[in-house]
């Protein structure tokens, strides 16, 4: 088994598997913790964990070839969408002790298990609270430097650009997984990722947009920048 550093993506490792298969993979901040069910292993006295595309769409972007993934050791993040925090918390992984993320989570039954992840890892801020509504947790949370968002509704470009203007610090990155389905499913989703990025074009500036075939169907990863 081997491990080696992505070439463009701080934090995130190839791992060499025995079958001779690469898989993605990060440093576990939560040594001996899983999160749902990965593969945990240690090499040279370092704990991996693998990444998988098929559970967490910032996974499936970075082997999209997504020209750029801005979380890295240090970065404040706002996850919007955390679910029961299988992405976040690799993103947990990428920033490091010395980041800091907050996930917002509206539903009850995937914030139980968020709980439990958030518990494990300092660096990880649970809120239950509506994305639609930054007001309501703005006095929680200072300007950020990433502002990542998979929340699966109809008005989730909007949700994404009152979250960037509420906390997105100028210079910031905001990251969309962008679900066509969940906006109109009478409309091809291409037709739905090209309307969506004009929007969001008028606010930020799009870095790139990768599509998340075969790993999400009908989904799209859109970076940003403020």
């Amino acid at each position: 088994m081997k491990v080696t550093k992505h070439k463009r993506f701080a934090g995130v490792y190839w791992v060499e598997l025995e079958d001779g298969t690469r898989k993605l993979a990060t440093v576990n901040l939560a040594p001996g913790k899983k999160v749902y069910s990965e593969r945990l292993f240690k090499i040279q006295g370092i704990e991996y964990r693998l990444w998988d595309p098929y559970r967490s769409k910032l996974a499936a972007a970075i082997l999209k070839d997504i020209k750029k993934a801005p979380i890295d050791q240090g970065k404040s993040v706002l996850y919007l969408g955390a679910a029961s925090g299988t992405t976040a918390s690799h993103v947990s992984d990428l920033i490091g002790s010395s980041g800091s993320i907050h996930c917002i989570e509206i539903s009850s039954r995937p914030f139980r298990d968020l709980l439990v992840v958030c518990n494990r890892r300092p660096n990880m801020v649970p809120l239950l609270a509506d994305a639609r509504q930054p007001g309501s947790y703005c006095m929680l949370i200072e300007n950020v430097d990433v502002v990542y968002q998979d929340v699966a509704q109809p008005d989730q470009t909007d949700i994404l650009l009152a979250n960037v203007k509420a906390f997105l610090r100028r210079g910031g990155h905001a990251i969309l997984a962008l679900k066509a389905r969940s906006i109109d499913i009478t409309k091809k989703p291409r037709d739905i990722f090209r309307d969506e990025i004009e929007k969001l074009e008028g606010e930020l500036e799009v870095v790139d947009a990768k599509i998340l075939d075969p790993y999400e169907k009908d989904h799209a990863m859109i970076v940003l920048h403020k």
